[in-house]
Parts: C-alpha cells; structure tokens; sequence
C-alpha cells in the first residue's frame, strides 16, 4: 500500500533522514523506535504527507503524492490519512461528537452520516456517555479515544500516530493500544506509529529501528 524509496530531507545544513527505503503492507501495525533526534517524527511527517522530501519518492497505492498540487494534496489527506498525536489536539470549544465529525464534514460527506458514523465510532471507544461533553470535561484517556475517533472518521487507509500515548498514564496507554489492535483485528486498520513505549512497539508486527537518519534494525514479532 504505501513504499518509499530513497528518502533524503535536510532543515539548513542538518541532515535529518539519509536515504529511507520502506514498505507498508495493508493491515500491518509497523512501530518506528530509536533516540530522540533519529529522524522518526520527521519520516513520519514525510509518510503523511505534512512535510516533503527533498529527495526520493513516496507512493500510496502507486499514486506519487509528490506530484499531486495543494489542494488534491489537502483532499487525498483528508480521505485517506488519519493522525494520532501525542498531545490530542482537540479543538476546546467542541464538543466530543464535534470533534470527531470535523475532517468528514471537511470532506463534503452528509451531515447525518458523518454524525452517525462518529457516535459509532465514540460508542466503540466507550465514549457514549461523553458525546456532548468538551475535551476540558474529559479524562486525558478519553480526551485521546476522541482524537482516535476523529482520526477514524473518513475510514482511512493508514493511521500514522506519533507518541500517541506519550501523554497517558500506563492504564490509559495500554488501553489505547488495545485499541489500536482491535481497529486492525475488525476493519484491517494500518498503523504506523512512533513510539518511546517499548510495550508498543513490541506489540507491532514490524519494529523499524532508526538511527542518525537512517533504519538501522527491523525486527519481527
């Protein structure tokens, strides 16, 4: 589904990735480990389409998003690309259900049937009892099943998360990442996720290890 070929990016004289090679195939949990600075959130970043690479190529379903314009970019991320990020990033004014029907409302799709895909979606992640409530009425775990439900909304192909449960305790966290498996066990969700939690990445299927711009180790489950 997605493969990059020969991935290169600087920021000035700061060379941050040196030549990424990957694939990832539909349905896979794929985890990015390594040191702070290894050049995983900046890869990551790459792979969703909010950065570009300086060099290299990156192809979703054998599209080259490189040539797409700003706005087929905008759209193809809104359809087929969900974020996870380690801070929510949920819009305070909003309600739960607000939140999560924010990107399918973006994408044109009707009202009634992004509004109930969304409480679907919030009453699958035990949030039936929080739709109505704002993110400052919310527990830091609930707060985080929210952003999950938003990222779900549009149905899309990958989920890219980056520290997703950096900011959650350890219950929360490894409810969280229950959750991750069962999205793939029931729609063959695809992950790829960033990660400091060693109980996750040794959870994924794959483990990329990077260091100083490159991957240096992949390991199996």
């Amino acid at each position: 589904m997605l493969q990059v070929t020969n991935i290169y990016k600087k920021y000035g004289a700061l060379e941050v990735l040196k030549g990424i090679d990957l694939t990832i195939g539909t349905g896979e949990v794929v985890s990015i480990v390594g040191a702070s600075g290894a050049g995983k959130s900046t890869l990551l970043h790459i792979l969703g389409t909010l950065d570009t690479a300086d060099s290299g190529q990156v192809l979703f379903d054998d599209k080259n998003i490189a040539k797409m314009n700003a706005t087929d970019l905008a759209r193809f991320r809104n359809r087929h690309i969900g974020f996870i990020f380690q801070f929510h990033n949920l819009l305070p004014e909003f309600s739960a259900l607000e939140n999560a029907c924010l990107p399918g409302f973006l994408a044109g799709r009707p009202e009634k049937e992004v509004i109930k895909r969304a409480e679907e979606l919030l009453g699958m992640l035990n949030l039936s009892h929080r739709l109505h409530h704002k993110p400052s009425e919310m527990s830091g775990g609930e707060q985080q099943r929210t952003a999950v439900a938003r990222a779900l909304i549009n149905s899309p192909q990958v989920i890219f998360a980056d520290e997703p449960s950096g900011n959650l305790d350890s219950q929360n966290a490894q409810e969280l990442h229950d959750i991750f498996f069962k999205l793939r066990a029931e729609f063959n969700q695809t992950f790829v996720i960033v990660t400091h939690n060693q109980d996750l990445a040794e959870m994924a299927d794959r483990t990329l290890v990077m260091k100083d711009g490159v991957i240096v180790q992949e390991l199996s489950a």
